[in-house]
């Protein structure tokens, strides 16, 4: 099962360090994934619920192997179509099931998704986001975003 930090937090919300630069960085160093919030627009930034850090194209495209980016405005999501089509991404608000740009379907909370069966064409690679919200059965799952990655790690 892949662990996923939310926004690099890893014993619960922490408003100080979501989405810094540097505790994503820490949260990578640790050997999980991390789900960031970007923003486009005058430049690209990180940042919840707005713009707070800025950031470059260079610095996500180091990341990578270990970013899952939620667009947080149309214009994110569009630079990154235009002009790093290889990161991974996605935007959502409230819908039930989104698409990243690398084929998993991102699961709004307490949203399940139906077993998979990895020798099936159709089966589905999958995120449980934020299971510790509803006590989420997250069985089916491929992976867990959360922000108490220490709760789920083996």
């Amino acid at each position: 099962m892949k662990i996923i930090s939310h926004r690099g937090n890893t014993h619960g919300p922490n408003a100080m360090t979501e989405n810094h630069p540097m505790q994503i960085d820490k949260v990578i160093g640790m050997g999980y994934d991390v789900e960031i919030d970007l923003w486009g627009g005058d430049g690209l930034w990180l940042g919840h619920d707005e713009p707070q850090y800025p950031t470059t194209k260079e610095w996500l495209t180091d990341r990578s192997r270990n970013l899952w980016i939620h667009c947080k405005n149309i214009e994110a999501m569009a630079w990154l179509r235009q002009y790093a089509p290889h990161l991974h991404y996605f935007w959502h608000q409230e819908d039930d099931y989104t698409l990243t740009s690398h084929g998993w379907c991102w699961a709004y909370p307490n949203k399940p998704v139906p077993k998979s069966n990895p020798e099936s064409y159709y089966s589905l690679r999958s995120v449980c986001v934020m299971p510790e919200i509803y006590n989420s059965d997250a069985s089916n799952f491929q992976a867990i975003c959360t922000d108490y990655v220490k709760t789920y790690t083996v």
